[in-house]
């Protein structure tokens, strides 16, 4: 198996692929060793790593396959064991111990463990890296947890020491090589070049106009005015994954120009939500960055005969925009306009009744482009800008242009906004012509995601926060990413549930089963179980031939994962049941009472064990 050595005489470790072995794959790239890998196609959440020898021997689990490869490459020249058979008993012991760093309850107090080991350590054994290093840091690489709880003071030091193993040449490259979410996206990119989707990810094959491989630019922009919900974080995830598939890069950029609803809560837990999204981007941009330009192209485009300033009363101004009505004051002249947007900017008695409009075409079918708002006031304090300005841009003015002047060439929305791309792009040309070098930018519509029984408009989730009918925005009743994330759910899951859906145009509502469902087959390999009675109704089971006092025995939580620890199990001739089960046996039946015995079930539940 040495670097030499033909593929007809080297093992084959194979795996499940949401498991990948990193430490395997990074120790071998380390020590210069010819390893070949591969996914087993029937793999399940149950299969372990195994390392198959031509003779039919194996080696089944990362650690034992670790520890071979270090003796192996010991030949090569490799010391991964360290200089003396002391660091060498060390080593397996962390090889051992790095077992135990899976999803689970004492995941993170481990994790702390280890930080606190670290926190005057650069590695684990001695002075530079060893197969410990390599270990411990495979199974964080593979742990979903691992994401959040390196975010804890209480991991600094663990992160710390993570960030620079990961920054090892044999361990980038692992990463690269066994990453599901790269394979799933390599996957999606080769199914977009023959023009189809497969498997358990949605069609990406959208075609995106004019896209170029490595050219092409996406953004999310969200608005801070609330946290980030379920289909937001589709939105996010979408446009990052057009972005990786056409090896371009997404934009941040929220969307700041309404200060009545914004907040500083809002943007910094949006950025909280992003990270724990994993979602990769450029760069975090505001559209509040560009208040000055906007001022300045909101004049070109009043010279340029484009904008008039309207002092309708509101109601009234819906109801000629509904009918087709051409205000009285579309016909303002330049001057008078320019004029009344210095007195909009200095936030006067008169300027505060006006607003600015597009003059579009207020007999246009399409009521979006009746004369849209561009520019109107508003006195409250800006979180950004505090009362610097007293005029800010609509959505409709803003958007296309920061699109454009940030280098935005796809903007991906959901298909409740298709009426207003004819908006979007009449604004756009309009801009383009006073504004020159504005390159052009592409719009792409997909399906909005809904759930059944679920409320997804920011403004109705608003309401149950400020009426207290929920708890907050992270009440575990919410749809929003914090809600479902402290109810649960796994990131991996609600990727692999959103790239399921792919970029379809088809409307939908989806239920809830089958994010859980998802989530479930993550979580079920690894999470500790643990026994409860609901109070309300439970009914006394008493035992015949039972001990009389409390005895207690040590079980596994999880008896395919050792890792997850032990509880205790106490064995008395009084058992609680559920109201439900309490209902459901029947004299003379017999059940079993799990990690105990069999019972047969006597008149008035008592039981003959």
């Amino acid at each position: 198996m040495a670097a030499a050595a033909s593929s007809q005489q080297q093992p084959v470790l194979t795996y499940w692929d949401r498991n990948p072995p990193f430490a395997a794959v990074a120790l071998a790239q380390h020590a210069n060793l010819a390893l070949q890998h591969a996914a087993d196609p029937k793999a399940t959440n149950k299969t372990t790593a195994t390392l198959k020898f031509p003779s039919g021997e194996e080696l089944v689990g990362v650690p034992i396959i670790v520890k071979f490869l270090t003796r192996l490459g010991a030949q090569n020249g490799s010391n991964l064991y360290g200089p003396t058979p002391l660091s060498a008993c060390q080593v397996d012991q962390w090889i051992e111990t790095s077992l135990q760093l899976v999803s689970g309850q004492q995941f993170e107090a481990l994790c702390g463990r280890l930080s606190d080991y670290l926190s005057l350590r650069s590695f684990f054994v001695g002075y530079d890296v060893t197969a410990a290093d390599m270990a411990i840091w495979g199974q964080l690489q593979a742990c979903p947890l691992w994401k959040k709880v390196r975010q804890s003071p209480s991991a600094a030091h663990l992160a710390r020491w993570f960030d620079h193993i990961s920054n090892l040449p044999a361990c980038a490259a692992a990463v690269e090589d066994l990453s599901p979410s790269k394979k799933r996206e390599a996957a999606a990119a080769a199914d977009t070049a023959a023009g189809k989707g497969g498997g358990d990810v949605g069609s990406f094959d959208v075609g995106l106009p004019n896209a170029q491989m490595g050219k092409v630019v996406t953004r999310f922009p969200p608005e801070p005015s609330g946290y980030l919900h379920i289909g937001h974080a589709k939105a996010a995830l979408l446009n990052q994954h057009f972005a990786n598939i056409y090896q371009g890069k997404l934009l941040v950029r929220f969307d700041d120009t309404n200060p009545t609803k914004e907040k500083d809560e809002f943007v910094e837990n949006i950025i909280k939500d992003m990270q724990t999204l994993g979602l990769q981007y450029e760069t975090i941009t505001y559209t509040s960055d560009y208040f000055p330009q906007m001022l300045d192209l909101g004049e070109r485009l009043i010279k340029a005969g484009v904008l008039y300033a309207d002092d309708t009363p509101v109601d009234q101004m819906r109801e000629e925009r509904m009918h087709g009505i051409e205000s009285k004051r579309r016909n303002r002249s330049v001057e008078e306009t320019l004029a009344m947007f210095k007195e909009m900017q200095a936030g006067s008695e008169e300027g505060l009744k006006n607003c600015l409009r597009f003059k579009l075409d207020m007999q246009a079918g399409n009521k979006a482009l009746r004369d849209p708002v561009a520019f109107r006031c508003n006195l409250q304090h800006h979180w950004r800008t505090a009362h610097k300005y007293k005029v800010y841009p609509t959505y409709d003015f803003a958007c296309p242009f920061v699109d454009s002047l940030e280098g935005v060439t796809h903007a991906l929305r959901t298909s409740e906004y298709k009426d207003r791309e004819a908006q979007y792009y009449w604004i756009l040309e309009q801009q383009q012509k006073v504004w020159p070098g504005l390159p052009h930018v592409h719009i792409w519509d997909y399906s909005r995601l809904n759930f059944v029984y679920t409320v997804l408009s920011k403004r109705k989730l608003t309401w149950f926060v400020q009426t207290n009918r929920v708890d907050g925005w992270d009440d575990p009743r919410m749809p929003t990413v914090q809600g479902i994330f402290r109810r649960g759910l796994q990131v991996e899951a609600l990727r692999e549930f959103i790239l399921s859906q792919g970029a379809s145009k088809n409307v939908t509502y989806q239920e809830w089963d089958k994010i859980w469902t998802i989530n479930k087959k993550l979580i079920d390999p690894v999470c500790p179980r643990h026994t409860a009675v609901v109070d309300a109704g439970k009914v006394l089971l008493t035992l015949e031939g039972a001990p009389s006092s409390p005895e207690s025995s040590s079980i596994a939580k999880h008896k395919k994962n050792a890792a997850s620890g032990s509880k205790t199990l106490l064995k008395l001739d009084r058992v609680w049941l559920d109201q439900a089960d309490g209902q459901e046996v029947k004299e003379g039946e017999e059940v079993t009472l799990m990690d105990w015995g069999n019972a047969i079930i006597k008149v008035g539940f008592r039981c003959r064990f």
